[in-house]
């Protein structure tokens, strides 16, 4: 693995303010993670654990109460200009068409308008919707709704790619061609550098097939991470058939036998706020 870092989180920490008591509490505390060029990192962890408050500060999106974000060797103040954001709802236009939408964040860098409409083509060729660049986004599938959304992220060719649960609502035959050809995308080729990616993720089975580590959360309040798990299977990678690898298995146990404890506080947690609700 290439040992330089494109992003590094240092003793992060997110304090927020409870809309109901007004009481202040602590969301994640002593956050450290480093992001490696080329690398997919997913991170796993109960529902409420700050997975995505982790996204959010890591993209400048959520300043941190505590700690630093490092950005190719300088400190994040503002927006992370180095990374694309896939979010898990829809997020497309709805009165702009597929190409439109792909072509939406090139406005924003000075490009004439055919290049950015040769960008768009090009990106709708590489996830497969060729013949799809004038459909709006009611007249496409979930799925092809998703290719277009991921289309549109990597056509601004950003170095570090945050993703959270960008597939969790596609069918499971859906979902698998879209994490295949998440993987494929960023795979570094011959000529070209691959993407870092930071993956959100509640399918423990999504985040072994598709990373080069799992990162786990502890139960919130406070969460941290307790787990940082190296992936070492095969590439490149199917991830129907990736899950047949003995050691895809032995990887699961490993994991799971760190996150199943965390879960069940987290569910304990629950269960006590609903009983003084």
């Amino acid at each position: 693995m290439n040992a330089t870092y494109v992003l590094s989180l240092q003793d992060i920490q997110c304090n927020f303010v409870s809309s109901e008591t007004k009481s202040e509490y602590i969301a994640i505390d002593k956050v450290c993670l480093d992001l490696y060029s080329g690398e997919f990192v997913s991170i796993v962890g109960p529902t409420g654990c700050g997975k995505s408050t982790i996204l959010n500060v890591a993209a400048g999106l959520i300043s941190p109460s505590k700690g630093k974000v490092i950005v190719f060797g300088e400190e994040l103040r503002s927006i992370n200009q180095h990374a694309g954001y896939m979010f898990q709802t829809n997020t497309l236009m709805p009165w702009r068409s597929a190409k439109d939408n792909i072509m939406l964040g090139l406005e924003y860098h000075n490009l004439s308008k055919d290049k950015r409409g040769h960008i768009a083509n090009e990106w709708l060729r590489k996830v497969g919707l060729g013949d799809f660049g004038d459909r709006f986004p009611h007249q496409l599938s979930g799925g092809m709704q998703k290719r277009v959304a991921l289309a549109q992220t990597l056509a601004l060719d950003p170095d570090i790619i945050f993703m959270d649960e960008p597939f969790s609502a596609l069918d499971v035959q859906t979902r698998q061609l879209m994490e295949n050809e998440l993987l494929q995308l960023c795979q570094a080729s011959s000529t070209q550098k691959g993407k870092s990616v930071l993956f959100i993720t509640h399918d423990l089975d999504e985040a072994i097939a598709m990373s080069d580590r799992v990162i786990v959360m502890s139960a919130g309040p406070a969460s941290h991470p307790i787990g940082n798990f190296e992936i070492d299977l095969p590439k490149p990678r199917d991830v129907a058939e990736i899950k047949s690898n003995p050691r895809f298995q032995e990887y699961y146990k490993q994991i799971w036998d760190v996150l199943r404890s965390e879960v069940m506080k987290s569910y304990s947690n629950q269960m006590k706020t609903l009983t003084h609700v």
